[in-house]
């Protein structure tokens, strides 16, 4: 559990730096990498290096096609190759299959919000209708997606959707009882 939420944090930071900045630091993806190549040596010995240098090779492999035909940034590639070591290749494999799914979807609402319906419109008719030589394009932020596919490939995975699952209901069960309520309200009052 220790690592999922450790690869949570790392994604939602790369997800609040991708979409204020439009780029994910690279100390950022360091930092996940030798964290998630320390904890999985530590917890799984010989075998945890071995999946997480598994899980950050098939990143790389997956990706970098992608980077090279300029569809994914770098910091993309550099922040799924830190998630594909604490995940390990099974779980890396499926949120790569799963954030190209979600990205699809993200990349045309992000697209829709920045530049509006007529906006995406014009650009649509310019780059397949027109075929003009200069076409516009819009930098639609990737991690958003990522984050989603790995989230989603959390959740389907026998191994570890019940155990979110469990911990969602939890969580649930306690702000409905009210157990924290109160202290989120005492949070909110201090600011």
């Amino acid at each position: 559990m220790l690592m999922l939420l450790i690869t949570l944090l790392l994604l939602l930071s790369a997800l609040y730096f991708d979409l204020r900045y439009q780029r994910i630091p690279n100390k950022l993806c360091l930092a996940g990498l030798l964290a998630a190549l320390a904890l999985q040596a530590y917890s799984n010995q010989w075998y945890g290096l071995g999946q997480a240098l598994l899980g950050a090779g098939l990143a790389m492999a997956l990706l970098l096609p992608a980077f090279y035909f300029r569809y994914l940034g770098a910091g993309d590639v550099k922040l799924m190759i830190a998630v594909g070591a604490f995940s390990g290749p099974t779980l890396l494999f499926w949120s790569v299959v799963y954030g190209i799914i979600f990205g699809i979807f993200t990349s045309f609402f992000l697209a829709i919000y920045k530049v509006g319906w007529s906006g995406l419109l014009k650009m649509t008719s310019q780059a397949f209708i027109n075929k003009s030589e200069k076409q516009s394009a819009v930098l639609v932020p990737y991690a958003p997606a990522l984050a989603l596919g790995w989230l989603f490939a959390c959740y389907l995975s026998p191994e570890i959707g019940p155990e979110i699952a469990a911990e969602i209901t939890a969580v649930i069960t306690a702000v409905i009882t009210a157990d924290i309520a109160p202290k989120i309200a005492v949070l909110l009052s201090r600011s």
